[in-house]
């Protein structure tokens, strides 16, 4: 479950036990025993965390297929195969570049590094440190600006980088570099994300170790030879899709997403240690694909069925929900013949005392009320409600092309994104039981007409209660770029009233920069509501500012 919504979500912790099966029939036995199998494969070490794009996602997938192919769907991917694939976006790759001061060669990321909005050039040229001549490359010292910013914290460093290299490019400069002979430590740091517009010029910061080298004498002519290579690296991630074509007007399509953080090298796991360790992932996701894989099962078996049936094992949900959106954006069937989505995260961990379950996107069908109260067994579970049809998980992106979504979730546990989410905490039974209760709504459901969707309150679009404000909108996860993208405004909401758009990229709010999402989230708790201020945003090559009031 990728974890840019739990800065919207605050569910709740709780301590989950392993428990036994007792007193199952024989055909539970047999699911039960599938299912531990199936998350004890996926969640192994020889899988390496299924990071997407990565040999332990293939080997995933591999295994998800040979399933798929057991059970007898039909494969459904690119050109006819099972997989569905898509470029993820891997950082820069700026090993090619190359910086010399009198002949002698820097060392990449310990004397310097290029800035994340330099442009790949070559310039060579014999500057004096001191003097900033047109025609040639200009060196300069942060020490006065570090200085006279020391007593502002809303002070955007890399803000004021751009600013200098525009106007020293203006007044001739074929390159800048960047020092700091202050004692203060500057945070200058390369963005390696996506989308960062270069300047026209190349951008290089020599570090403390660099400057005590080569730029300890100010009055010096130097001879220096830039050379920076900088290119966008990915890789590819892959849905899998397995067709149950029953010859139905409709299809039904049941999701999860298989993928997790591999060692935690994209930010996103919430381990602290120092040694590098595996991220297994068993409930977070493996947990649901088990239930993909076996609802496959059962509903081929039930050969009275009327419905087709399309099951998707996505990756790239954990860097923002990018298999399922793809899919929406280049689906292998009619999206208008798709009759609803369930969606599977984290159901792994049914609290044995509480029984709680969230279904989200409840609001998302007048129809789900009815479903839901004549299957659920309130002596297995203790039901929340969540109606929106935005959530922590792949269903979203279905909800957002206006088709009715289901979400099952037990809940969030200390093991979150971390190397501790292993098999042997799965409460097998009550997975059992979740497998169970939404095969009975899928049967129940088979041969209905197709639900009615209806959008849901949506207002803050999952922003947490924590916030007093909002500006109404909600954020594209698959965006890596400086900032947050808007992918769907609210009605009637601040970013609306301001003239925002989807694809507006909101780089600023009031004196707050805004770099990602987490830094929109600090900036957002620092108003209340009937506050007034500014948002600074990109559209397309455009930045704009707009007054806004929170309400």
């Amino acid at each position: 479950m990728t974890r840019s919504f739990f800065l919207f979500l605050p569910f709740l912790f709780a301590s989950l036990p392993h428990v036994h099966a007792q007193k199952l029939r024989k055909a539970d036995r047999q699911m039960l025993t599938e299912i531990q199998t199936d998350i004890q494969y996926l969640s192994g070490n020889k899988l390496e965390g299924r990071r997407a794009g990565t040999p332990g996602e293939k080997l995933a997938s591999d295994y998800i297929i040979s399933s798929f192919e057991k059970t007898g769907l039909t494969p459904l991917g690119d050109q006819g195969s099972w997989l569905q694939g898509f470029e993820i976006y891997d950082g820069k790759d700026i090993s090619r570049s190359r910086f010399s001061i009198n002949n002698a060669a820097l060392v990449l990321n310990r004397d310097y590094f290029p800035l994340d909005f330099s442009a790949n050039q070559k310039v060579t040229g014999s500057p004096a440190v001191a003097l900033q001549e047109s025609g040639s490359p200009w060196f300069y010292d942060l020490k006065e600006i570090i200085e006279s910013t020391q007593n502002n914290p809303h002070f955007d460093m890399e803000k004021a980088l751009r600013e200098k290299t525009k106007n020293f490019a203006a007044k001739g400069a074929t390159a800048v570099i960047f020092y700091n002979s202050s004692k203060s430590d500057d945070g200058v740091e390369f963005n390696p994300a996506e989308g960062i517009a270069p300047e026209g010029i190349p951008v290089i910061y020599v570090t403390h170790a660099g400057r005590k080298k080569y730029l300890t004498d100010i009055s010096q002519t130097l001879d220096v030879d830039i050379d920076i290579n900088m290119e966008e690296k990915k890789r590819w991630g892959h849905n899998v899709i397995g067709y149950l074509d029953r010859g139905a007007p409709y299809t039904v399509v049941i999701g999860a997403h298989y993928d997790h953080l591999g060692y935690g090298e994209d930010g996103s796991s919430l381990y602290r240690g120092t040694e590098k360790m595996i991220h297994p992932g068993a409930d977070d996701n493996a947990s649901g694909t088990a239930a993909l894989m076996e609802l496959a099962r059962m509903l081929h078996k039930t050969k009275s069925l009327k419905s087709n049936y399309l099951f998707i094992a996505f990756s790239g949900e954990e860097s923002g929900l990018l298999g399922s959106k793809y899919f929406t954006l280049h689906p292998e069937l009619d999206l208008s013949r798709i009759s609803y989505m369930m969606n599977m995260d984290m159901i792994g961990r049914l609290n044995d005392s509480s029984h709680t379950l969230i279904i989200g996107g409840f609001g998302s069908s007048p129809q789900w009320a009815s479903l839901i109260s004549s299957t659920v067994n309130k002596k297995i579970f203790s039901i929340r409600e969540d109606s929106s049809g935005v959530g922590p998980s792949d269903h979203t992106s279905f909800y957002l092309k206006n088709i009715p979504v289901l979400f099952f979730f037990t809940g969030i546990h200390p093991d979150y994104h971390r190397p501790t989410d292993e098999a042997d905490k799965i409460n097998y039974n009550g997975e059992l039981q979740v497998v169970k209760l939404i095969y009975s709504m899928a049967e129940k459901m088979d041969g209905m007409n197709k639900p009615v969707f209806a959008k849901t309150r949506d207002a803050q679009y999952g922003e947490t209660p924590a916030f007093n404000v909002t500006l109404g909108f909600m954020p594209d996860y698959s965006f890596n770029g400086n900032g947050v993208r808007i992918d769907v405004i609210s009605t009637g909401r601040p970013a609306e009233k301001a003239g925002m758009q989807a694809g507006d990229v909101i780089i600023r709010l009031g004196k707050y920069p805004v770099k990602s999402l987490q830094t929109y989230m600090e900036a957002l708790s620092k108003f209340n509501r009937d506050d007034k201020t500014t948002v600074e945003y990109n559209r397309g090559t455009e930045v704009k500012t707009a007054d806004v009031q929170f309400n």
